[in-house]
């Protein structure tokens, strides 16, 4: 071994070549400016939705409002109507159940005046099936 030479690895002459150690990252996307330009577009596009949304709900709602005031009198008409057709039944009723009571006076009123007093919803269903009254103060409402 001791014959044997070791022939050592030197640079080249004039040294090696600088490399790139530097971070070379590509651009990817939008810059920090362009996505906040963008979504306060966003923003202001949404509100403008949302204004425009609320103001035709708005014209909506009094439409709706004056459709109901237009049918208010019709509507009150016909729960009138309805109303003096049950006390004329109620009445007749009355009539044939008090016939043999004597000084019972058919339809004399229970009030001290002579203005008109809308009858209570058990004046109304008193000569009625107790389902009926139970459907027309709650409804229509089934109980499982």
């Amino acid at each position: 071994m001791a014959g044997s030479k070791v022939k050592q690895d030197m640079p080249p002459a004039g040294g090696y070549a600088p490399f790139d150690y530097k971070r070379n990252l590509p651009k990817r996307g939008l810059s920090g400016y362009s996505m906040f330009g963008i979504g306060i577009g966003v923003m202001v596009f949404g509100y403008w939705r949302l204004f425009s949304w609320n103001r035709e709900r708005r014209r909506l709602q009094i439409e709706d409002l004056e459709a109901r005031i237009a049918l208010m009198p019709l509507m009150q008409a016909e729960t009138d109507r309805r109303t003096l057709r049950m006390l004329r039944e109620n009445l007749e009723e009355e009539a044939i159940l008090m016939k043999d009571v004597p000084g019972w006076k058919v339809g004399e009123t229970v009030y001290n005046t002579d203005r008109w007093v809308t009858p209570l919803t058990e004046e109304l269903f008193n000569l009625r099936s107790r389902e009926e009254l139970v459907h027309k103060r709650f409804g229509f409402t089934w109980y499982v």
